[in-house]
């Protein structure tokens, strides 16, 4: 496994892979590594003839300097977790990625107001603002997200369309640990404890999936606030049964169309979110 540093070292490495017909699988990630990342690395690994990792806790995308600051680092571990899995491993620095300070402001329609984007206003921005530069320094074939940030699954997806990569975009179901809680590199900074607690998020979801042939969206949403109210250990941020494609509030459940609850809240003042296709 290559471990890459410079924007013109890993544009090389690829430029020469892509002389040899090689496909090329790009999974970006902020480090942390946990088992969902692992499935992405091993659904690359399947699907393409290169796979390529990043590395790269991007600042622009935290609306709270607390939160980067706390964000779990160890890139030494997080290479050897992917070791069998990843081909190239870009590691960079800030200044390789933005040389100067990005100045994109994207226009998503309403996909980035709700939700995630309604608490963390300008998140999604800096997430475009990240993958735009990597998808241009990667020049992937695919590129491998989990369902677990649905959201931003949604937004990979627009940012592609918008700029006409030619690039597949590939999504793969979330990974969670045996009592339902929802990989995530935040798990890492919850007590054993409070990590099962968490896991009421799932339990609750999939409770509220049981409802749907009884209630409403609407009526699902108030069930669930009034679940997470019980609950002192945990504080409910949102939960948000939407549209699937445009994330929409979904009014009624019907045949034709698909519709996902997503679900933000706190514990131990460690945000976690998770969602459930319905």
């Amino acid at each position: 496994m290559k471990i890459l540093y410079k924007v013109k070292d890993i544009k090389t490495a690829i430029a020469e892979l892509k002389a040899q017909n090689k496909t090329i699988g790009f999974v970006p990630t902020m480090g942390a590594l946990h088992k969902g990342h692992y499935a992405l690395f091993q659904k690359a690994k399947q699907n393409v003839n290169v796979v390529v990792g990043s590395i790269f806790v991007n600042p622009t995308q935290f609306n709270n300097a607390d939160d980067l600051r706390k964000y779990p680092r160890n890139i030494e571990q997080d290479i050897a977790f992917i070791q069998d899995v990843c081909d190239i491993v870009f590691c960079p620095t800030i200044d390789e990625i933005y040389p100067m300070p990005p100045t994109d402001i994207y226009d998503f329609g309403q996909i980035d107001k709700v939700m995630e984007g309604k608490y963390r206003q300008g998140h999604f921005n800096g997430v475009a603002q990240v993958l735009k530069r990597l998808f241009e320094i990667t020049t992937p074939d695919k590129v491998f997200f989990g369902k677990k940030d649905y959201q931003q699954a949604v937004i990979v997806k627009k940012l592609i369309n918008m700029y006409a990569f030619p690039i597949q975009l590939v999504l793969v179901d979330t990974v969670r640990e045996d009592n339902g809680l929802a990989f995530s590199s935040r798990n890492m900074l919850l007590s054993e404890d409070k990590r099962e607690k968490a896991a009421f998020i799932y339990k609750t979801m999939l409770e509220a999936k049981a409802l749907k042939t009884e209630l409403s969206p609407k009526e699902i949403e108030q069930w669930i606030v009034k679940q997470f109210l019980q609950q002192s250990f945990l504080q409910l941020e949102y939960a948000s049964i939407v549209d699937a494609e445009t994330l929409m509030p979904f009014t009624h459940f019907n045949e034709t169309k698909k519709s996902v609850l997503c679900i933000a809240a706190y514990i131990d003042n460690v945000r976690l979110i998770d969602n459930l296709e319905l």
